[in-house]
């Protein structure tokens, strides 16, 4: 069972309670992030068990492109 109930289809947008869509066979995805709070106890052993302290962490983390390069690649695609 997912952690989060309702899910959407990736395929064709509809929506379930199962990762897998009833009506295409497509894969379904939580339809919202999982809730958040700032009252969370377990923070600190998240942080921990993800090494967030260390220095290396950020390296880690995805950044996205620059302006430039994504309206360079927006307009590659329109020319297609």
């Amino acid at each position: 069972m997912p952690r989060q109930l309702l899910q959407q289809c990736l395929n064709c947008g509809a929506w379930c309670l199962e990762t897998i869509c009833p009506q295409c066979g497509g894969t379904a995805q939580a339809a919202a992030p999982l809730k958040w709070s700032p009252e969370d106890h377990r923070a600190n052993i998240r942080r921990q068990l993800n090494n967030v302290e260390s220095p290396d962490w950020s390296q880690t983390i995805p950044t996205l492109p620059s302006l430039e390069e994504m309206r360079s690649g927006a307009g590659q695609q329109e020319e297609e």
